[in-house]
């Protein structure tokens, strides 16, 4: 998938995406107004387009939450939305791969509508943006019909939405300073979909396609929540999935989808923040043992034991005993709630007789590890926060050692080039 940073700088924004109710272009572009992106600033970038259109926003109730809802109009059509009832999409979502339409002049290809974007006066990063959820799109829709990419063709009326709505949800991103996106597991309904190549089970295939790699969970409605154009831009611009991160919220947007009966109101909500610069406080605690007559060979055993089972941090120091014995002190660092489990593993796995536990308080630097692309393969890198907004990088030296072995090339060569690669990835 196409990323963008995976870290949010001092200055850059978190968004959030809880997808408790699914998600859809018209829903993503009605939560990003909802959140502060303006009506005339969003007017004015989709003017680059040169599309006819008419946008209508407007703000309605879904169940108890109040939400704004994003109408397309199309001439020669009047929308209802991304999401018709019971699982029947309207024109925009059942036609996104029609080469009987295209043949009698009334369809769009995915490379016209490419050549379209390229040529839009668009900022640099809505543009990239935009492409790249189109792209996300046409290859699911290719490999599902089993076609090339170049003979994906959206029904006319369909790609006019699919592209403003597409390229509203890159020009959001950009306005709104936004650097890292995160998402909730996306709530799926099931049931059946009335399409242009018949009657085909939800989620739609084309959007099944698109969620490959992403964490699910049954919406427990018989209603197509994710559409095509939705999951997307899932795929296309979240960077993670999980539950809400570290930030200090800003806003809170709601994007409405068509009324309809459900558990859940048929809303997206967005949470807008910023990352929390300042260290994290929490508690650890540490085991110590002393030992004079650890076999130095063993202890690669030991520290692999105590880490498989939740240890923080593992360490030996020489030390001088009584009776003047050379010795070692071993000492584990590890949650509160593991300390037991690793001191039983000490007991085991050593000749300790004894272990001492003391609990610390202390401040963590935020950090996360994600695999990086590199010439020599994907390669875990440590992303650190600094107090200063900085972002630190420290490639995994057991993947660069693999990668060093397996490609010929030196070890320092391998760790420069993924420090390199994590920079660019964050810049």
């Amino acid at each position: 998938m196409p990323r963008r940073s995976s870290i949010a700088s001092e200055a850059g924004r978190i968004l959030y995406i809880d997808a408790f109710a699914g998600m859809a272009g018209n829903m993503f572009t009605g939560a990003l107004l909802d959140l502060g992106l303006r009506r005339k600033d969003l007017d004015l970038d989709l003017a680059g387009l040169g599309l006819e259109y008419r946008l209508k926003v407007s703000r309605v109730r879904r169940g108890a939450l109040a939400a704004r809802y994003v109408d397309v109009g199309v001439p020669g059509r009047r929308r209802g939305g991304d999401r018709g009832r019971h699982g029947r999409r309207d024109a925009k979502h059942h036609r996104h791969h029609d080469t009987h339409t295209h043949a009698q002049g009334q369809g769009r290809g995915y490379l016209s509508i490419v050549e379209l974007l390229e040529k839009a006066d668009l900022r640099p990063p809505v543009r990239k943006h935009a492409l790249a959820i189109f792209e996300m799109l046409a290859r699911a829709e290719a490999r599902v019909h089993g076609v090339a990419l170049e003979e994906v063709h959206f029904h006319e009326v369909g790609a006019v939405d699919a592209i403003v709505d597409v390229t509203s949800a890159a020009i959001g991103i950009d306005r709104l300073g936004i650097e890292h996106i995160s998402c909730s597991p996306v709530a799926l309904g099931h049931g059946q979909v009335e399409t242009d190549h018949g009657l085909l089970p939800l989620p739609a295939p084309a959007t099944l396609e698109l969620l490959k790699g992403m964490p699910t969970v049954p919406a427990h409605i018989e209603w197509e929540t994710v559409t095509p154009t939705g999951a997307a831009i899932l795929a296309a611009l979240v960077d993670d999935f999980s539950p809400l991160p570290a930030m200090e919220i800003e806003k809170v947007g709601y994007g409405a989808g068509n009324e309809r009966e459900g558990p859940m109101p048929n809303v997206l909500r967005l949470v807008l923040g910023r990352a929390a610069q300042s260290p994290k406080r929490d508690r650890v605690s540490m085991i110590e043992t002393n030992l004079d007559d650890l076999v130095p060979e063993h202890f690669d055993h030991l520290m692999e034991r105590l880490f498989d089972a939740g240890a923080l941090d593992v360490s030996v120091q020489h030390i001088q005993m009584k009776k003047n014995r050379p010795g070692f002190l071993v000492r584990v660092l590890c949650r509160p709630g593991d300390r037991q489990d690793l001191a039983h593993i000490l007991f085991r796995e050593s000749s300790a007789i004894g272990v001492r536990f003391q609990d610390w308080e202390r401040l963590v630097l935020q950090r996360e590890q994600r695999r990086i692309d590199t010439p020599y393969g994907r390669i875990r890198v440590k992303f650190v926060h600094g107090v200063d907004g900085q972002v630190h990088v420290s490639p995994e030296y057991d993947d660069c050692k693999r990668a060093a072995k397996r490609t010929g090339v030196a070890l320092r060569d391998v760790v420069a080039r993924a420090e390199q690669c994590a920079r660019e990835e964050t810049s």
